[in-house]
């Protein structure tokens, strides 16, 4: 598939360029922090497995690393992050404004490129995923509020932020080449189940350690964010052992632990090793595993549809370094 990335990476690096020089300033940064472009590639794949790559397909692949990458600069934004990736954020080496309006510059160029798809099952799928990527962000900013969610709040945000885009791209895929309502229904499930495996992973991550991972061990708590290894285990422990887990948690995330002699960062270091092991000793991160294999084997029986092929294979193992990868 090759010579199919290089032209969606042409068409994308094409699509970023603008005459402003600030906007082509901010679009070459963007282009040096591009991650593994998971997304477009899964709209490749998916055309593949059904009447082959087309124009409508890179375009459809350029448009939703396009309204990935907006949704990221203008998560940054709400999130006041520093680095994405180990490289500064938008607003961090511009400013709030500059990132806000580069935002709304490439959503911009989304509507330009679905409209002239000419492809209105295209458009509105482009559309729909606009606004349920938006309502995910404000679903998690309002639970973020308390800390603690339920299992199925979790599930629903994760679903709107994360596996609802996978699920997108994977139809999006297979209505640019055509491709009959059994393929399209098949690959959109297996896109969705493919995003839901993939947040769960990053909570895990969030126990392993920092060197294998990139990011500092137990990140997202200390960031204020619910992780399922979490929830789950204050479920399943006595209230007394649970409530004492919320408030170190908390006092973590907030920077306001009690020190007893120690420095800021052996108190940090001590409440992360607490959390930890009451996470292990109530098997939270197995049962996180054990969700991923569920959701694993829906995806591919949702593939059951299509013949054996390379291409199906690539996609199953793509659902296997899903739950191995460590980073």
């Amino acid at each position: 598939m090759s010579v199919e990335v290089a032209q969606f990476r042409q068409a994308y690096e094409k699509s970023l360029a603008s005459d402003n020089p600030l906007l082509q300033q901010v679009a070459e940064h963007l282009l040096v922090r591009r991650g593994k472009q998971l997304r477009p590639m899964l709209v490749l794949l998916s055309a593949k497995m059904c009447r082959g790559v087309n124009e409508k397909t890179i375009d459809a692949a350029v448009a939703f690393e396009l309204l990935h990458t907006a949704s990221l600069v203008h998560d940054d934004v709400v999130d006041d992050s520093p680095l994405r990736r180990g490289v500064a954020t938008v607003q961090k080496r511009w400013t709030n404004k500059v990132a806000v309006l580069t935002g709304d510059y490439l959503l911009a160029k989304v509507i330009e490129l679905t409209a002239g798809l000419r492809n209105l099952k295209l458009f509105n799928i482009v559309a729909e995923i606009g606004q349920t990527l938006a309502k995910g962000e404000v679903l998690q900013l309002h639970a973020n509020g308390s800390m603690w969610i339920s299992e199925s709040d979790y599930f629903k945000i994760i679903e709107q932020k994360t596996a609802a885009l996978f699920a997108a791209c994977t139809q999006a895929g297979a209505v640019s080449t055509g491709a009959s309502m059994r393929a399209e229904t098949a690959l959109r499930t297996y896109g969705l189940e493919l995003g839901l495996m993939f947040q769960m992973k990053d909570d895990l991550l969030d126990y392993s350690d920092s060197e294998d991972t990139g990011k500092p061990t137990m990140s997202d708590i200390r960031d204020g964010k619910a992780t399922l290894p979490l929830l789950i285990s204050l479920q399943r422990a006595p209230q007394a052992e649970a409530d004492e887990i919320r408030r170190l948690a908390e006092d973590l995330s907030a920077g306001t632990l009690a020190l007893e002699g120690r420095t800021p960062e052996e108190a940090a270091t001590r409440a992360e090793q607490t959390i930890l092991s009451f996470v292990l000793r109530y098997d939270g991160i197995r049962y996180v595993q054990q969700q991923m294999e569920a959701h694993k084997r829906r995806a591919i029986e949702a593939l059951s549809v299509f013949h054996d092929s390379s291409l199906k294979a690539a996609l199953i193992q793509l659902l296997e370094y899903t739950v191995t990868r460590v980073y």
